[in-house]
C-alpha cells in the first residue's frame, strides 16, 4: 500500500514538471483578418445622355386622286442617320426617360398611277421624334418602350413614265410614334442598343402644282417603320456600389 502511494506521488511530481514545457511547445495561432465584404457594381442609368444612330426604314404611301379614287400605293425605302439627346432617371430596376431625336433620311419609292398613268413618287428626307420612355433594367441591360409625337418631312412629285417633271408638293406632317428598344452598357458611360419605331401619319390632301398652277389634288396616307442601331454617351457616374 505504501509502495503504491509512493509511485503515485512520484508520477504526479513528474507530470507537474513537464506540463509547463508542453504548454511552451504549443505554437500560438496566427491572427487571420476577416475577408473584406464583397462589393457589387450596379450600372446606374440615371443622367443626361447624347448619341448617334443609323439604320433603315420603309414608308407605305397610298395615293388617291380626290374625286376619282385610288391611284395606287408604294413603299418608300432607304437609309437614315441622326442623333438623340435625353435624360433618364432610375428607381430600383425601373427606368424612366424623355428623349428628342432628329434624323436625315432617304426613304423613296414610286408607282404608276392606275388612274393618271403617271409616276407618283414619295420621298421622306427627314424626321424627328419627341418621346417618353419606360424601361426595366437588369444591371447594365435595359429594355424599354417609348411613345410620343413625330414630325416627318415629305417631298411628293408626279412625273411622266419617261421621267419628265409634271407637278410637285412638299409637306411637313405631324403624327404619333411608338417603339421598343434594347440597350447594353458595355463600358463606363457608354451604351449601345437597337430600336424599332413605328410612325403613324394621318392622310392629307396634297395640291400638286406646276409653275404655280394646280395640276391635281391627291389624298396621301402614310405610315413609317424603321430599325435603328444607337450609340449613347451618358454624363455622370456610370455605377453605384452595393455592399
Amino acid at each position: 500500500m505504501k509502495k503504491n502511494l509512493l509511485l503515485a506521488a512520484v508520477s504526479l511530481v513528474a507530470l507537474s514538471a513537464t506540463a509547463p514545457a508542453l504548454a511552451a511547445d504549443l505554437a500560438a495561432r496566427p491572427y487571420t483578418k476577416a475577408p473584406p465584404a464583397m462589393v457589387a457594381a450596379i450600372y446606374d442609368w440615371s443622367g443626361f445622355y447624347i448619341g448617334i444612330n443609323g439604320g433603315g426604314g420603309s414608308s407605305h404611301a397610298t395615293w388617291d386622286v380626290v374625286g376619282f379614287g385610288r391611284d395606287g400605293s408604294h413603299d418608300a425605302t432607304g437609309g437614315t442617320v441622326g442623333g438623340q439627346i435625353g435624360y433618364r432617371w432610375q428607381s430600383g430596376q425601373w427606368v424612366f426617360g424623355v428623349e428628342g431625336q432628329g434624323n436625315w433620311a432617304d426613304f423613296s419609292g414610286s408607282n404608276t398611277g392606275a388612274i393618271t398613268g403617271l409616276t407618283n413618287r414619295t420621298k421622306i428626307d427627314s424626321f424627328g421624334l419627341i418621346t417618353g420612355q419606360v424601361g426595366y433594367a437588369w444591371n447594365n441591360v435595359l429594355v424599354y418602350v417609348k411613345g410620343g409625337a413625330a414630325v416627318v418631312g415629305n417631298k411628293f412629285d408626279i412625273r411622266t413614265p419617261g421621267g419628265a417633271f409634271v407637278a410637285s408638293s412638299d409637306d411637313t406632317r405631324w403624327g404619333g410614334t411608338v417603339g421598343v428598344g434594347l440597350e447594353y452598357g458595355f463600358a463606363p458611360n457608354w451604351s449601345v442598343g437597337v430600336e424599332y419605331n413605328h410612325i403613324f401619319l394621318d392622310g392629307h390632301d396634297q395640291n400638286f402644282t406646276s409653275g404655280g398652277v394646280l395640276f391635281v389634288t391627291d389624298h396621301i396616307k402614310q405610315d413609317v417603320d424603321m430599325g435603328l442601331v444607337r450609340l449613347n454617351y451618358k454624363f455622370g457616374g456610370p455605377i453605384i456600389a452595393k455592399y
